[in-house]
């Protein structure tokens, strides 16, 4: 499993002063691309092949608070992917300085073409690399039906 420590600076607590959800989802954001940059997912290889990430949902359950100053570990499990590796699923946990999860979140995301705007499945180079990723004991493909499970989709949207 793949961590990214932080701190909790003021900038990033909100009017209650806690963390602010929109942190939870940059703290997200930096760990996923940390990991992916690793994978060899950086700027200048998906410039290369004209790709980038989408994000499709993310749902956080926060289950204590957390205040600023608090060091943070948020780590990246990798969920589920389609055949093709257009669609992709992670999971983050937040823990405190002790070790305690304070927050859970399930993402879920794809990748888009960047010349066309439309999905597209990843170059073989990047899908070796999520080959090598550990997955969890609850890993799945993905599939189309999978980015429209918690949304009923209107009859005259065109779903690609």
């Amino acid at each position: 499993m793949f961590f990214k420590e932080f701190e909790i600076r003021w900038s990033d607590t909100d009017a209650n002063r806690h963390l602010a959800n929109s942190a939870y989802i940059n703290f997200m954001s930096h760990t996923r691309m940390a990991y992916l940059n690793q994978l060899g997912f950086n700027q200048k290889s998906m410039a290369a092949h004209n790709i980038g990430p989408v994000v499709f949902y993310e749902h956080v359950y926060y289950f204590k608070e957390a205040f600023p100053g608090m060091p943070v570990k948020v780590s990246l499990e990798f969920v589920g992917m389609s055949e093709n590796g257009m669609f992709f699923e992670f999971r983050h946990n937040f823990y405190d300085h002790n070790g305690k999860n304070f927050a859970r979140c399930e993402m879920m995301g794809a990748w888009i073409d960047l010349k066309t705007r439309k999905l597209t499945g990843l170059p073989d180079k990047f899908l070796k690399a999520f080959e090598s990723m550990e997955k969890t004991e609850d890993f799945k493909t993905l599939t189309k039906a999978d980015t429209r499970r918690f949304v009923q989709v209107p009859k005259d949207l065109e779903v690609v």
